[in-house]
């Protein structure tokens, strides 16, 4: 008897000179649909589905391999004495290898108005049956779901007169990774074309975008992985013009910066690191911008992250050119800015045309034994709960800084204080344990060119020193959510000092 190979692709890349090698090697192929039509056309001989199982293909393809002498063929274990007496008894025969790619439900579910009628109708039943079938009897079978792996069998074949059992565990292995992705896709389809935002039990899909060098130290290893769909507007969807690979540091601070510029519509410029913003600038243009976030703070900057909302012109990478940076991400860069840029050999250039674009949905966060989620934090504040609490109204001028302050603190790890003047950071306090300490390290990095600024906090004081020390360093206005039991100190502290007070009554923790 020879041996059987059930092929059945949807992507038919390399599967004539597959199925060629099997029948010059005295195989049976055993085909469906198009893949039959295929083989057929290119001479080599096929024997149908409807054929081997006795019925006819029905229901438009819907039904053809789900049948007993297919699935019985691959789950028989080949040396149970009972399973391969019932094979005779009911004339089946074992199928030796599968071959089978799906419907391709993620090209269709990511068409652009492709209608729910059509990704439904691109929801592979068979075909999954058929290679979760053959994946598990791996011993006796071997299953391929990808063409990359036709090369490494055929060797095999041809070297063993099969494929190695180590290749064979592999092969299952891969399909079961395969398998659960693709019902993965189809889940999530339905969750959010439903609005199911919580499940019960959530499964999660990503695929590989490369491995990284290391994580965050050199012993850890490392890998970046992409969401398939609506990585516009994200670090997933940008093209690197120039520059090394990036890193895993370099991943997470861009991300960071990233997450900061997309608060701001006019042209401007975020200097990060460590995922926390330190010199960020609004301007007339993007060259006065990154002068301007530079300036703010010419220490932290370096080796660091920029993220700019407009295209990168020559003006701006001349000054770029200057200093040491890790990457700068932007819409687009010149052809002068360009050749300006690379000539430093190890900046990394990133393109990404909707960098403006915010996303919706939810955020992740793992932890020891599980993972958090929560909503996008995409709001800033509400407009009516904004009130003026102090006997003095900030200025339109403060009031147009507190604003672009609250935008850079809201992306400052907890605690965290941004004290800026005339749309630009004059000192920026994140991640310390003590809001007081936060404040501190701001003003301390500012040192003399805080007199004139604005304060915004990301949550509320807990007592008046903050007050007390924003008043000695000259701040002249603050905003921050209001809510503490003792907010009436931080009021009359204001209010003894003649500083503008305004609450928000939306608080932006970042752990």
């Amino acid at each position: 008897m020879s041996r059987k190979a059930l092929i059945s692709v949807f992507d038919k890349s390399g599967i004539v000179e597959f199925a060629k090698e099997l029948h010059e090697m005295g195989w049976e192929i055993i085909s469906t649909g198009g893949t039959s039509k295929k083989l057929h056309e290119a001479g080599i001989a096929v024997k149908d589905i409807s054929d081997l199982t006795g019925f006819p293909e029905c229901f438009d393809g819907r039904v053809k391999t789900l049948h007993p002498k297919v699935e019985g063929g691959l789950l028989a274990i080949r040396d149970n004495e009972l399973h391969c007496t019932q094979m005779n008894e009911l004339g089946i025969e074992p199928i030796d290898i599968v071959v089978c790619n799906l419907y391709p439900f993620k090209q269709t579910v990511l068409k652009p108005g492709v209608s729910h009628e059509e990704i439904v109708e691109n929801i592979d039943i068979g075909g999954p049956t058929m290679i979760r079938a053959a994946s598990k009897n791996y011993k006796f079978v071997s299953v391929l779901t990808d063409p990359a792996d036709y090369a490494q069998v055929i060797a095999e074949i041809k070297e063993y007169g099969d494929t190695t059992p180590e290749t064979k565990e592999m092969l299952a292995a891969k399909t079961f990774i395969h398998t659960s992705h693709y019902d993965t896709l189809i889940a999530d389809y339905f969750k959010k074309r439903l609005g199911i935002k919580y499940p019960d039990t959530m499964t999660v899909t990503y695929e590989k975008k490369q491995d990284l060098r290391y994580g965050e130290n050199p012993h850890q290893s490392a890998a970046f992985y992409a969401s398939i769909k609506g990585t516009e507007g994200t670090l997933c969807g940008a093209k690197q013009l120039h520059g090394k690979e990036l890193s895993y540091n370099n991943i997470g601070d861009t991300d960071g910066a990233l997450e900061a510029l997309k608060e701001f519509t006019e042209p401007t410029i975020v200097a990060a690191k460590h995922a926390n913003p330190c010199g960020v600038a609004s301007a007339e243009t993007i060259a006065e911008a990154f002068k301007k976030a530079y300036e703010a703070d010419p220490v932290s900057i370096f080796g660091g992250i920029v993220a700019s909302n407009r295209e990168i012109d020559a003006a701006t990478a001349e000054q770029m050119a200057k200093i040491f940076l890790e990457v700068v991400v932007a819409p687009s860069f010149s052809k002068e800015a360009l050749d300006i840029l690379t000539q430093k050999k190890n900046i990394r250039l990133l393109e990404l045309p909707d960098i403006c674009k915010k996303e919706d949905g939810v955020k992740a966060k793992t932890v020891l034994g599980g993972f958090l989620l929560q909503d996008l934090d995409n709001e800033l504040f509400n407009e009516s709960d904004l009130k003026v609490v102090t006997e003095k109204a900030p200025t339109e001028k403060e009031m147009e800084d507190l604003l672009f302050a609250m935008k850079v603190v809201k992306h400052a790890k907890s605690n965290g204080i941004a004290l800026a003047k005339d749309k630009c950071t004059t000192g920026v306090g994140p991640g310390q344990v003590s809001r007081i300490w936060a404040l501190e390290n701001a003003i301390r990095q500012g040192a003399e060119r805080i007199a004139g600024s604005v304060l915004a906090s990301d949550a509320f004081f807990p007592f008046s020193d903050c007050v007390e020390a924003a008043h000695a360093a000259g701040v002249t206005a603050i905003i921050q959510p209001g809510g503490s039991v003792r907010d009436q100190e931080s009021i009359d502290a204001a209010n003894k000092y003649g500083i503008a007070m305004v609450f928000t009554g939306m608080r932006h923790f970042k752990h």
